[in-house]
């Protein structure tokens, strides 16, 4: 069309479209300016939806294509294409259209708003009554959701509260005595990712993802599994060593702390009498007790591998043991009243104990069958002891 009837149709004058259009030098203290393009013009964010993305989603549903279909062509998440036909479509009837939806998320997405829970004082107040009962945001806001289906102003996410909870400005909730949250939290815990993890000790760790495969398949014997078993309050302490093929268990007496010297010491001394069929590897967790393994592994040549962080059924084995272990160490207990006499002798009644892993083999049975019962190591290893177990 003219630029006379683009004028009109905008509502400016003709001599307003045509300095538009073509740019003006300065005169008369007016500052000049440059004509308009395309590229001074303002363009939509990548982060949301767009008029265009639009038109193609109203475009294809209208095909009939499906909402994973659009959002591959469209390069979105299919949960955003789900989400903005949700929101946005016309409540009347159902239908979505492009630029009413654009209309409507453009007059949702100002900010600051207005929190939900100080914007509706019956839900706030519903929500301090559940939270006082000791409900969880989750519970509370699919509670909600049952009991108000239709009732959008009742509807809300946990992360509303959660942020309600942490920053009480923002949600109006009140802070009595009693904690809002079951766990007692106040403040929220920032959790990094395993990747952004900072290194555990100044020494490389081992990851377990590097053993010889002939760990993980109980091929060979020599391949143990180690743990601190703690006692009441913390307090006391001692540590539990248990071949992976025989199960064979050993117990490190730490009367005097657990600090990465004293557990390198005594696994030092546990170890360093082993031949090398029964030395090749020990996998521990990521304890601060074995902050020194390098130097462990520098005086007895034996490689430490390190489980994941919060993956205790990388060491099954030892875990397993652990829990029989319980039998003569019960939880909150003293552990600091146990001799090293004492601790071996319940290691010897474990070794002598059959197990359905083995064949109902004991561990000591077929220790002998791996490394014969005429070789040294194993008659130490398996020397009874005159204490009595009580």
């Amino acid at each position: 069309m003219s630029s006379q009837e683009a004028c009109r149709i905008v509502g400016i004058n003709y001599r307003t479209g045509k300095r538009w259009r073509n740019g003006h030098k300065p005169s008369g203290g007016h500052p000049g300016a440059p004509p308009v393009t395309t590229s001074s013009l303002h363009t939509e964010s990548g982060r949301y939806l767009g008029t265009t993305e639009r038109i193609r989603i109203a475009d294809r549903l209208r095909e009939g294509a499906s909402i994973r279909s659009i959002a591959t062509e469209l390069n979105r998440s299919p949960s955003t294409i789900s989400r903005e036909i949700r929101r946005n479509s016309d409540p009347s009837d159902g239908q979505y259209r492009p630029y009413a939806a654009q209309q409507r998320a453009g007059a949702r997405r100002p900010r600051p708003k207005t929190a939900k829970l100080i914007k509706y004082p019956t839900l706030r107040r519903r929500i301090q009554r559940h939270l006082g009962k000791g409900w969880s945001p989750e519970q509370i806001v699919y509670r909600l959701r049952r009991d108000f289906p239709h009732l959008t102003d009742m509807h809300l996410a946990p992360e509303t509260i959660y942020q309600a909870v942490y920053q009480p400005a923002r949600g109006g909730l009140t802070r009595g005595k009693k904690p809002l949250l079951r766990t007692g939290r106040t403040m929220r815990r920032p959790r990094r990712q395993a990747q952004a993890r900072r290194p555990r000790f100044v020494a490389p760790m081992v990851m377990i993802g590097q053993r010889p495969d002939e760990v993980a398949a109980r091929l060979v014997p020599g391949h143990w599994e180690g743990d601190l078993v703690i006692g009441k309050d913390g307090r006391s302490q001692m540590g539990t060593l248990v071949e992976r093929v025989s199960r064979y268990v050993m117990l490190l007496h730490l009367p005097c702390g657990r600090s990465p010297e004293i557990v390198r010491d005594e696994l030092i001394a546990m170890m360093e009498g082993l031949p090398a069929q029964l030395a090749r590897s020990v996998t521990w967790d990521q304890g601060s007790e074995l902050a020194r393994h390098h130097e462990f592994t520098a005086a007895t040549g034996i490689p430490v591998y390190f489980c994941e962080p919060h993956s205790p059924w990388q060491r099954g084995t030892n875990e397993n043991t652990n829990g029989l272990l319980r039998q003569y160490f019960p939880k909150a207990t003293d552990l600091s009243g146990h001799t090293r006499a004492h601790l071996d002798e319940v290691a010897a009644e474990l070794n002598d104990r059959p197990r359905k892993v083995l064949g109902w083999d004991t561990p000591a049975e077929r220790l002998a069958t791996l490394i014969g019962p005429s070789h040294g190591i194993f008659r130490r290893l398996t020397e009874p002891t005159s204490l009595a177990i009580g």
